[in-house]
């Protein structure tokens, strides 16, 4: 019989969050062994042009509820243990993280999966606003139609 206990934990703020801190409170459990972590950072570049920072705003309530649905998504379809989807919002400098995700799961093509499943489908559903910030002025960023092909690959 295999015991599934799902622990999601679902966070969105402005303040930066250690990679070290969340591996850790990932990893503390031994019937896990696979931890499988994603980190976001602002780049200085998209399509073709320099960005300085970038400014990310949501929508307060969905946002957490949104990503609360796609962890419970990924847990259904793979045998995960934990789930942790941080996500900031508010400007961000160059280099600045935006976005950890973490599962943990008894192997590791589970949570290797798992994970991409989730930013796949973070980056496709959760209600969040890019305003890049350039030498050229500053742009709202709209959604590409390669992270829509990524997220129809998990399609049942």
């Amino acid at each position: 019989m295999q015991q599934q206990i799902n622990k999601i934990i679902i966070r969105v703020h402005t303040e930066d969050f250690s990679v070290a801190d969340e591996y850790a409170l990932l990893a503390c459990d031994n019937q896990d062994g696979a931890v499988v972590n994603f980190v976001g950072k602002v780049r200085d570049f998209n399509d073709g042009s320099a960005v300085t920072d970038l400014t990310l705003e949501h929508y307060p309530g969905m946002t957490e509820s949104v990503l609360m649905q796609i962890s419970q998504q990924a847990c259904e379809r793979w045998p995960l243990n934990k789930v942790t989807i941080i996500h900031r919002f508010g400007t961000l400098a160059l280099g600045e993280q935006i976005v950890f995700i973490g599962v943990t799961s008894a192997h590791r093509k589970a949570a290797f999966a798992a994970c991409e499943f989730l930013i796949d489908f973070l980056k496709t559903k959760a209600p969040f606003w890019k305003l890049e910030a350039g030498d050229a002025g500053a742009k709202w960023v709209e959604a590409r139609d390669s992270d829509q092909q990524a997220a129809k690959m998990w399609q049942k």
